[in-house]
This record gives structure tokens, C-alpha cells and sequence, in this order.
């Protein structure tokens, strides 16, 4: 805006084009610019319009109201009479005109010619708002093509922008998983955007918990604030704009011959020009409006009974056989909005793909109308998937005790009994009650199955993280026919189990090939009311991770975001803790914490992987690391609380919250129950767990743990094992050539947490021997390594050069932010914490400092 300004101000162009699509806030740049100038020069507003689009000098007529009928219509009149108006207007004054043109884009070519004469002339400064499709008239256009003009173009917001807008306006953290919704939802536009936060925030939707703003359900398209957004468009329409826009709004995607035939093929290029419509591939092509939540926003404007009214008049011109996916499902839909009943083979395909969408509540409103007793068993089970999803398990798991028995002969039924099994156990039933409940359910009519008693078998050799049987059930379903449904399941749930039981028992390696054969076995269950992608990703993220593949895993998460948006909102908390699982092996501590605590705050909401105890524990673990007592305690009662997850990852859980507990309170309890840990049957059963257990204990300052890493990493899979070896052979050597020579080679494969060890181990021998020079050599390269993990602190200057003052991790983090000049609230924001915790740190700080304010922490900090 300060640019425009200048522009205008200098007198270096008499005119300066404003390009944006719609709602993107040309209009309020414009606005704001004349606010800004009112003071310094005559304004003087256009606003052009597409029903004056017709009329020649329709817009001027406020400025050419002296001439006659005959003169109105002569270029020569009209350029003298505007002429004549700006003099007497400069007369008060002496200052410059200012003509503000909203909707340049719709002047005819008449006015857009006069204007192209003033500035040409010098009589007056245009500032003109328009957007790039259709874009000016040609005589505006020349004047910029010539350099008489000057053109600002202004984009959507870009998610980096949005990131930043919504950390000015709100006070707290805003995890990841809050911008991708805002930003998707918004499109970027500045307009949507201030409604979108201001309604969601207004019923409650946008929350903030625990310091951490989330969303609590989908975002309102029926806020007040959207509202009178789509009102104002609707204003600066047309009525035939506004009938066609209300037409796409109820049915899209809807053909666009069909809208063509209806209001008229010039309408809809003139609507795809401005941007308000856009076209969808595919055959017959289809138009939607812009944004999503833009077309739900005008369908809540439309009454039901001009609703119907449209409904009709689309219905008898489209041909209801070639509705497919999203303009299948939108039709059913307001067909029902109507009060119209489609038949229930319509409404149970319409419910499905709502499901695959993750339009959870249309699914459920859909599938809850049909009454078909043939399609009535899955119809209920849509129902309990699309409340699965949403975090009512108690409600999925009654309604599938309802439909599961008449679902077992069914191609639906392995992926329903799953769904039951894992509804009960995210309720916290235990895996066996579970099954004993599912038997006798199948006792009824139809008695049970085979592929009943397999499933059921193979839930429990994976809970029980058998390997030996499992390897064997594997090996017999690997055999079975291909042209067997029931099959295809089985395998994927099979490999999935194999690929989780490897990892545990530390072969990882072989774990990822079975991972990657139960990703094979998808394609055939595109569609399936199991959760079978997330369900092997998770188990083919956790191999990646146990073999230290880090980018491996990182990439397999990226490409599940990129390829499934949709399902965001139900699987974002449990990839996040994956991923801060993966950043937390990596060492790099402050990241995954920025991670793990959005992540679990979404696990209370929804938590259909049944992850929320073990992200519980990790984020535990990390915040006692960090030295944030009060997220620690919290994240503790957490843990405590949280429903089992399994025992592979609550064995892992256990091992994390011990290590917490001793981080917090280092009375050696949490370290003795991680060596009791070790002892026990699953521990010996699965070198894969133990190992890992074994380096939280390293990391604890436990060097008596290193036989026994050295006895266990042989025989563990992956590049991480190999690292760990590598490192406690070095270590227990002692020699600081060696020790140096095994942090460059563990730095340079990727173990950057694993080389700072072996650097601090090489400094404290190579002193010990009088070598000093190369001592700070290894100090020097072990802070490289603190640098590239974000752990500024571990061991620094406070620590090293002053022992006297014991502050914790969080006050180091917090007093260093403080001496670079950051507020009490922008260190909470960036450390993720209360401004309420800011504010006790660096009061502790100051009393262990001697300091009386953070003007004087500088000068006490040990140099």
C-alpha cells in the first residue's frame, strides 16, 4: 500500500492498476490507499458494474450531469464536462483529483477511453481495482503496455502467510495441522480468510487448549461473517449472476452444459473470466464455485423453497445417469435439503463416497435415511465409520454390534469386524473381551466364518507380538487364491502385523519388506470402511524409524499428507506423533516437542490409530528433557490417563515415561524401572525394543548399559543399531583418535545426536591426556552438532562456564531468547509454553542470577 502511495504522491504514473481475483482485497488496498491521500488530495469513486457494463459512459454520469441527451453520448462532451468538474473541484483546494475505480474490469469501453484521456492528460490520477480475468478494457490496458501505467499484482495468501497472519492474531501456538485447514478453507483470500477465523472462533470451533489453538470440528461456512461476505459479492452482481451463482452453488460440480442451457453460455464464460466459477476436468466438464466454503456459504443464503425451485429447473436438464463421485453425493444431498427422498441404492452410493471424503456428518445424515432392509447393514456401517472417524467409538462399536452379523458373508465384512475390534479397544476393552464379544455375536443366524477366526487369530499373535506364528499365518494367506475377497484383507492386516512384530524383535529390515508387501495388497481396498492406508503406514513408518531411515519415514508421511487431504482432520494427531517420534530419535528435542504437543491435544479429540498413550509418553519425555516441569506433570497425567495402545508401542511407552519421571525428579526411580524393564520376558523376546530402551538409558547417564547395547545391537537391523554399536565400542575404548574419527563418520551418515556423544567423549579424553587444543576441537564440533540438532544449550556456556548456577533447560532456552530481545509472549509462542510459565523461569533466573531484570541477564551470563 506504501508503494501505491509514493506512486500517487510523486507524481511518477497517473495511474496505477490494482490486479487481483476475487475477494484476494483489491478493493480494500484501494480503499485504504484513498483513506490514506483523503488528507492530500480531491477523491473522487467509480464504481463500474457489469449491469452499467452495457450503457456507454454509464459510470461518468454522476460527473456529466449538465450535458443534454445528445451530448451524453459524445466523447468530446463528456471529456469537457469531466474536465469542468475537476476545476471546479481543485478550486477550493488547488489539490490533485483522485479517481478511485472499483471493478475497472467492468467499465465499457467508452468510460474505460475517457479515463484512458485524463490520464493521458495528466487531469486527474486513476487508481483502478480490477481483476486479471477478464481483465481492463483495451484502453486502460494500453496505457501500461505503453508505460503511462503502473500494475501491482496481488496473489493469494501463500501458507507461510497465513502462518504469520494467524500468529498476529491469535495469542498462542498454532500447530501445523490448524494452518493446512485455515489456509486450504480460505484459498488464501484475505476476505474469506478474517470471516473463517472470526466465526470459527465465535462458535467455538477454533479453540485454544492448553496454550495450543486447534479445531474442533469442521469449519462454518454458516457464520454471520461469511455471511455478509457473500451478500456483498452478491450486491455487486447481476441478477442473472446471482441465479447462475446460486444454480452451482446447490449442485456442483454440475455440468457445465447444464448451467450453459439454463442462464446462457456467455453468463458462465463471463463468470469463469472473473474467477468466481471454475471448471473441473473430466467428461462432461463440470463447474464449481471458487471455494468450497464460498459455495456453502451462498447455499445457506437460499431458502428451502427457492432451493426446490432450483432444484427442479437443474433436474430437467441433466441426466441424472451421468452423476459420478462429488456431483453424485451433492445432489442426493440437496435433494434431501429439499425435503425430496432419492432412492436408497442413490442414497447409499452417495453416502459412501461422502465417507471416502471424510464428510463425516453428511455421511452419517445420508446413510441414516435409508430404510432398504437389503442395504440397512451397511448403511449402518458407513454410519459407524464416518462417527469412528469423528472419535465416537462407544456409539461406532454399538452400531456395528447391530449390522457386523449380517455383514459376515458380505465382501464389507473382514473390514467391519476390524472396525468393531478397533472401536472397542480405542473405548479401552481389552483385545480378548473383545473377541470373546465378537464370537458370540457370530453365534447368531449365520453362525461364524473362517475368515472370522483367522482375523480374530491374527489380532492376537500381533498383540501378543508373536513372530514365530505370525510368520507362519503369513506364509499360508501369501499362498491363497488371488480370486479370494475375503483374502485381501486378511493379507494386508497380516503383512501389517508381520511388519510391526520384525521391528520389535529388531528385524526391522526384513519388517519393511512385509510393510511394503502390505501396501501392495491396497489397491484392491480403495474404498474398504477399514482404515487399511493409515493402518500400513504406520507400521511402514515405524520400520523406516527402528532402522534410523529418518528422510525414509519423513518422505512416506509427506506423501500421505500430499495424496490424502481429506482425511486430515481424523489421522493428522497420529502421523504428527510419528512424526515427532522420528524427530525425537533424531535428537533434535525442541522440534519434536513443537511437534508432539499439538499432536497429543489432537489425540484427545480423535485418536483412531490408538497412539494418544505412547504420544503421551513421548511428549512427556520430551518436555522433562527440556525441563518444563509444568507440560511435564501434565503430559504425565496424560499418559496415566490414555487408553492402551497395543504392546508393542505401550512397551515403548513405559520405557519413555520412566526416562520422563527420572528426568524430572532424578532420584533414580525412573532409571531402576527401565532396568527392571530390560529383565523382563518381552524385553529378551524383542531385541528391537530393548535396544532402544538400552539408549534411553545411555541417555539417562547410565554407562553401565553399554555391554549390553554391544551385546545386543549385532544382531538388531539398520543403519541406527550399526550407529549405536559403533559408538559404545568407541566409547568404552577410550581413545580420543578413535572417538573423533566415529563422531565425523556418525555425523556425516545422518546421527547427529549420536556424533555429539562421541564428541563430548573425545573432549573429555583428549583433556584428560593434556591434548587441549584438540580437546576444544571436540568441543567446537560438538556444539556444531548441538547447533544442527536446535539444542543450543546441552552443556553450553551456562553449564560449562559457570557450575555454580544449576538453570534447567527451559531456563537456559528462555533466558537466551529473553538477551536477543523477545518479548515474554513471542518466547512463548516460539518455545510453546504458557506466557504465566515465561514469566516463573526467568523470575527463578534472576534470583539464581543475582539479577533484578532481564537488562541486566546480558551482563550476568557467564562469558
Amino acid at each position: 500500500m506504501e508503494r501505491i502511495c509514493n506512486i500517487i504522491r510523486n507524481g511518477t504514473s497517473h495511474a496505477v492498476f490494482v490486479m487481483a481475483g476475487p475477494g484476494i482485497g483489491k478493493s480494500s488496498v484501494t480503499d485504504a490507499v484513498t483513506e490514506r491521500l483523503a488528507g492530500e488530495l480531491n477523491v473522487l469513486r467509480i464504481h463500474a458494474s457489469s449491469a452499467l457494463s452495457a450503457v456507454p459512459f454509464g459510470v461518468l454520469t454522476p460527473y456529466t450531469g449538465d450535458l443534454t441527451a445528445e451530448e451524453s453520448v459524445s466523447p468530446v462532451a463528456v471529456l469537457r464536462s469531466m474536465w469542468s468538474y475537476f476545476e471546479k473541484l481543485k478550486a477550493g483546494n488547488q489539490a490533485p483529483v483522485l479517481l478511485s475505480v472499483d471493478d475497472a474490469h467492468q467499465l465499457d469501453e467508452a468510460s474505460a477511453g475517457i479515463l484512458a484521456d485524463l490520464i493521458s492528460a495528466g487531469w486527474a490520477t486513476v487508481l483502478a481495482a480490477a481483476s486479471p480475468r477478464p481483465g481492463l478494457p483495451q484502453p486502460l490496458d494500453q496505457l501500461w503496455y505503453d508505460g503511462l501505467a503502473e500494475r501491482v499484482d496481488l496473489r493469494p495468501l501463500n501458507r507461510e502467510q497465513i502462518e504469520e497472519v494467524l500468529a498476529h492474531v491469535l495469542d498462542g501456538t498454532i500447530p501445523a495441522a490448524t494452518v493446512d485447514a485455515v489456509w486450504s478453507a480460505s484459498g488464501g483470500n484475505p476476505r474469506i480468510l478474517d470471516a473463517l477465523l472470526h466465526d470459527a472462533a465465535e462458535a467455538g470451533i477454533l479453540a485454544k487448549r492448553n496454550g495450543i489453538w486447534i479445531l474442533l470440528g469442521p469449519l462454518p461456512a454458516d457464520g454471520p461473517r461469511l455471511g455478509r461476505v457473500v451478500a456483498k459479492d452478491h450486491l455487486r452482481r447481476s441478477p442473472e449472476e446471482q441465479e447462475a451463482l446460486k444454480l452451482i452453488a446447490l449442485a456442483g460440480p454440475v455440468g457445465r452444459k447444464v448451467i450453459e442451457d439454463i442462464s446462457g453460455a456467455a453468463l458462465v464464460r463471463s463468470l469463469l473470466d472473473q474467477q468466481m466459477v471454475v471448471e473441473m476436468p473430466g467428461v462432461p466438464a463440470a463447474l464449481s464455485i471458487w471455494n468450497g466454503l464460498f459455495g456453502s456459504a451462498i447455499r445457506h443464503t437460499i431458502s428451502v423453497s427457492r432451493s426446490l425451485q432450483l432444484f427442479e429447473k437443474v433436474k430437467a436438464h441433466q441426466d441424472p445417469g451421468l452423476l459420478r463421485g462429488e456431483g453424485l453425493l451433492r445432489s442426493v444431498e440437496w435433494a434431501l435439503e429439499c425435503g425430496l427422498r432419492p432412492d436408497d441404492d442413490q442414497m447409499l452410493a452417495a453416502a459412501r463416497e461422502a465417507l471416502q471424503r471424510f464428510r463425516n456428518h453428511s455421511a452419517r445424515s445420508i446413510a441414516a435415511r435409508i430404510h432398504n432392509p437389503s442395504l440397512l447393514p451397511l448403511a449402518q456401517a458407513i454410519q459407524a465409520r464416518a462417527l469412528y472417524n469423528e472419535g465416537a467409538y462407544a456409539e461406532a462399536a454399538a452400531l456395528l454390534d447391530e449390522c457386523w452379523p449380517h455383514l459376515a458373508d458380505d465382501p464389507h465384512g473382514p473390514a467391519v469386524l476390524l472396525l468393531q475390534v478397533s472401536a472397542y479397544q480405542a473405548t479401552g476393552q481389552p483385545l480378548a473381551a473383545v473377541a470373546e464379544d465378537v464370537r458370540k455375536l457370530a453365534a447368531g443366524p449365520g453362525g461364524a466364518v473362517g475368515w472370522q477366526e483367522e482375523l480374530l487369530c491374527l489380532l492376537r499373535l500381533g498383540a501378543e507380538v508373536d513372530l514365530e506364528a505370525l510368520t507362519g499365518r503369513v506364509a499360508a494367506l501369501r499362498q491363497s487364491s488371488p480370486d479370494d475377497q475375503s483374502a485381501d484383507p486378511l493379507r494386508a492386516l497380516a503383512e501389517g502385523l508381520l511388519a510391526q512384530a520384525l521391528a520389535a524383535a529388531g528385524r526391522a529390515g526384513q519388517g519393511l519388506d512385509a510393510a511394503l508387501l502390505a501396501a501392495s495388497e491396497l489397491p484392491p481396498l480403495k474404498g474398504s470402511l477399514f482404515f487399511f492406508p493409515e493402518f500400513v503406514l504406520c507400521r511402514l513408518v515405524a520400520d523406516y524409524l527402528a532402522m534410523g531411515e529418518w528422510e525414509s519415514a519423513e518422505r512416506e508421511l509427506d506423501s500421505y499428507a500430499a495424496g490424502h487431504p481429506a482425511g486430515a482432520a481424523t489421522f493428522n494427531g497420529s502421523l504428527q506423533v510419528l512424526r515427532g517420534y522420528s524427530l525425537l530419535r533424531q535428537g533434535r528435542m525442541e522440534r519434536a516437542y513443537q511437534v508432539l504437543l499439538p499432536a497429543v491435544e489432537a489425540l484427545r479429540l480423535n485418536d483412531p490409530l490408538q497412539l494418544n498413550r505412547f504420544g503421551s509418553a513421548l511428549a512427556f519425555y520430551v518436555a522433562a528433557r527440556l525441563g518444563d516441569a509444568e507440560q511435564a506433570r501434565r503430559l504425565e497425567q496424560d499418559y496415566k490417563d490414555a487408553v492402551a495402545g497395543g504392546p508393542a508401542y505401550d512397551f515403548l511407552a513405559e520405557a519413555y515415561a520412566a526416562a520422563a519421571a527420572e528426568y524430572l525428579a532424578r532420584d533414580g526411580k525412573g532409571l531402576a524401572a527401565l532396568q527392571t524393564q530390560m529383565t523382563t520376558p518381552e524385553a529378551t523376546a524383542r531385541a528391537g525394543n530393548l535396544l532402544e530402551v538400552l539408549a534411553i538409558c545411555w541417555d539417562l547417564g547410565d554407562p553401565s548399559v553399554i555391554p549390553i547395547i554391544q551385546e545386543t545391537a549385532p544382531g538388531v537391523e539398520g543403519r541406527w543399531a550399526e550407529a549405536l554399536l559403533t559408538l559404545s565400542t568407541a566409547w568404552e575404548n577410550a581413545d580420543g583418535d578413535a572417538l573423533m574419527a566415529t563422531a565425523a563418520s556418525l555425523e556425516e551418515a545422518g546421527f547427529a545426536n549420536l556424533a555429539r556423544e562421541a564428541y563430548a567423549r573425545a573432549s573429555t579424553v583428549l583433556e584428560e591426556s593434556g591434548e587441549r587444543r584438540r580437546a576444544r576441537q571436540a568441543v567446537a564440533q560438538r556444539e556444531r552438532c548441538d547447533h544442527e540438532l536446535g539444542e543450543r544449550f546441552r552443556e553450553g556456556r551456562f553449564i560449562a562456564a559457570a557450575p555454580a548456577v544449576h538453570l534447567t533447560r527451559r531456563e537456559q532456552d528462555i533466558v537466551e531468547l529473553a538477551v536477543q530481545g523477545l518479548t515474554d509472549r513471542e518466547i512463548a509462542q516460539r518455545l510453546m509454553v504458557s506466557v504465566r510459565t515465561v514469566e516463573g523461569h526467568l523470575y527463578r533466573t534472576y534470583v539464581k542470577l543475582g539479577v533484578r531484570s532481564r537488562d541486566e541477564l546480558e551482563s550476568a551470563l557467564p562469558r
